[in-house]
């Protein structure tokens, strides 16, 4: 049997430094990925203790301001987007409602009155609103707007794209100055025949704030009616 020859010190000593240089490079390297590890996540360490569950040890990754303000700073732009647009549309609509107002006024109220004709001949009313709705319509406008105008196969409109084209509050805004422009001219054609044919007017011209269609009905239904009774002998005075 052959025994194996005792190892000298020098051969001892050159194993001990191989095995000290290896473990040092290894705890370097180790130690070296803790600290990119923590340098990067910036863990923050809570130690709960409590009699029930002992200690514990929870991670909590750290985000640091910079890093939120450049996640949140698209968001906070498009979300002040949106409101400058909302507010837009907003201010519009109660401007047009109220400007519309004292005319309709007018016309009920002192429909014989001379500032009453003057204020109903006068163009400035159809020129201001029709400037703001082409401001609105510009602000308003999409790559997609003639497609929702014109989206079937005849280009002829169809319910859903206008539903779709009416979802935008810019847009809903610019209609209902449209609306109120339409409307308004409407009413001043009702009154002045009105006063043209010294037929009531009044009724029919507060429908026509709102409903318009149907303000125009009764105007025709009362000229009918009016010109039926003043043709009538019956009625005529003795």
């Amino acid at each position: 049997m052959a025994f194996s020859q005792p190892l000298s010190s020098s051969s001892l000593s050159m194993m001990n430094r191989s095995f000290v240089t290896k473990s040092s490079v290894t705890a370097s390297l180790s130690l070296n990925k803790s600290r990119v590890c923590v340098d990067s996540l910036k863990i923050r360490f809570h130690n709960r203790w409590s009699f029930i569950g002992g200690s514990r040890l929870a991670l909590f990754p750290s985000v640091s301001s910079n890093s939120s303000s450049l996640v949140h700073k698209k968001p906070s732009c498009v979300r002040a987007s949106w409101l400058a647009t909302s507010q837009i549309a907003s201010s519009v609509f109660a401007v047009g409602t109220t400007a519309v107002l004292p005319f309709y006024t007018l016309m009920v109220v002192a429909p014989k009155a001379d500032i009453t004709k003057k204020c109903m001949e006068s163009s400035i009313p159809y020129v201001v609103l029709g400037l703001l709705y082409a401001y609105l319509l510009y602000l308003s406008w999409t790559p997609d707007t003639l497609k929702y105008m014109f989206s079937s196969k005849y280009l002829l409109p169809e319910l859903s794209g206008i539903a779709k084209m009416f979802s935008s509050e810019m847009t809903l805004a610019s209609a209902w100055i449209h609306l109120l422009v339409i409307d308004l001219f409407a009413a001043r054609q009702v009154f002045n025949d009105g006063l043209e044919n010294k037929i009531e007017t009044r009724h029919s011209v507060s429908l026509c704030l709102l409903f318009c269609p149907v303000g125009i009905v009764s105007h025709v239904v009362t000229k009918a009616l009016t010109n039926s009774s003043t043709s009538n002998p019956n009625n005529q005075c003795k």
